[in-house]
């Protein structure tokens, strides 16, 4: 441990890359005062502690997002943790979202766009992200007849009190409503006894259900609304890539997968070390919070050139974590990958000339789930096709 204070919480929020660098070249594990823990920031270090449940665990009472939903998958391991996941992992995998979900999603993309379409602009995190984020997963989980707008507002308000905890501070009366207003709406879809919660629900209790929902929920729109409005601001913000990928619109898996590369919507994930243990030189006490910096690991100049930039071009862009590894591996991560994809081709279809508007775009911050503040742009509407002719 040394005397270095290192970065503030509001370093780490706001624009974190330079500071994770700089950690990261005087060795791959530092001693964080403001987070009160270690901080992993390259790649090697991040997989080994990831992979290793045994020895770095969720399975703790400072887990924060047990704090606020209890007890999920995401914050048990072993055992326990195979049996909250596999209840509801059938929705999620590759061919399930490809085949059921792959036709909605472009239909949803699409009419989602058609709605702001004929204003020439709009912010595209707030009028197609965000919407297209909490439709997906509400029509994945069965829940699709709530109403968007208020599950959003729910969301939003038990993501802050997440991102509250990790920086110190107790769970207000506000987060306490939303989980209570979220919790009647996925126990009265269990009631009727259909779809992925109701399965679940066969698996186990309503606590459970509850709170394997409540993550899955996080992931799908935290890791879908910021990989969405990251490609779109990154895309746009290159006009010589944007030529390239409309030239040639087998690079928008491409745009997709450096957007989760550069900018990893959660970008930090917490861990307790089991037992002491040495880390990358670093001696690491029992109980100790370990943190990993995707972030810094997604940008780590060991593993990728120019980390800095964003280029569809990059070989390895799929050597990111932004998915996690190890046993906590995203169970979403196939569909935010095709629902952004079908989101960028929605916007490069309907929104002929699109661009970005000068001043109305703000860059991602912060300190665990990180999107971009804003992404305006604007389009040439005389172009468009007559509606119901894309």
């Amino acid at each position: 441990m040394t005397t270095d204070p290192g970065p503030s919480l509001a370093d780490l929020e706001a624009d974190p890359h330079p500071h994770l660098a700089r950690l990261r070249s005087t060795g791959p594990v530092s001693w964080i005062p403001a987070l009160g823990g270690w901080l992993v920031t390259d790649r090697a270090t991040a997989l080994d502690v990831m992979r290793d449940d045994a020895t770095f665990t969720v399975d703790d009472p400072r887990f924060s997002t047990a704090q606020v939903v209890g007890r999920s998958m995401l914050s048990v391991d072993g055992a326990e943790h195979d049996r909250h996941r596999s209840a509801f992992s059938e929705p999620f995998r590759a061919g399930a979202v490809r085949e059921n979900l792959g036709p909605w999603l472009r239909d949803e993309a699409r009419r989602i766009v058609k709605s702001f379409a004929d204003g020439g602009s709009a912010e595209l995190r707030g009028a197609l992200a965000a919407p297209l984020a909490v439709s997906t997963v509400l029509h994945t989980l069965g829940l699709s007849p709530a109403d968007p707008d208020r599950v959003l507002g729910w969301y939003r308000t038990i993501g802050t009190a997440i991102e509250g905890v990790n920086a110190g501070r107790a769970v207000d009366d506000g987060a306490a409503a939303a989980v209570a207003g979220l919790r009647a709406r996925i126990d009265e879809t269990v009631a009727h006894g259909s779809g992925p919660l109701a399965d679940a629900a066969g698996m186990l209790d309503a606590d459970a259900v509850f709170a394997n929902a409540a993550v899955i929920m996080f992931g799908a729109i935290e890791t879908s609304e910021g990989t969405t409005a990251s490609a779109l601001l990154h895309l746009l913000s290159s006009p010589e890539q944007l030529a390239e990928v409309l030239a040639d619109r087998t690079l928008v898996t491409d745009v997709v997968e450096e957007a989760l590369r550069i900018e990893p919507a959660a970008s930090l994930v917490d861990r307790y070390a089991t037992r002491d243990v040495e880390v990358a030189g670093v001696n690491i006490r029992q109980g100790d919070l370990v943190t990993v910096s995707l972030a810094g690991a997604n940008r780590d100049p060991a593993v990728f050139d120019d980390p800095d930039r964003f280029d569809l071009h990059r070989a390895n862009a799929r050597q990111h974590l932004t998915f996690v590894q190890g046993p906590h591996v995203c169970l979403g991560m196939h569909l935010a990958r095709l629902e952004t994809r079908e989101a960028v081709d929605a916007v490069l279809d309907l929104l002929p000339g699109v661009r970005l508007v000068p001043g109305r775009s703000a860059p991602a911050r912060g300190l665990v789930f990180r999107k971009p503040g804003s992404v305006g742009a604007a389009w040439d509407v005389s172009r468009r096709a007559p509606t119901g002719k894309v």
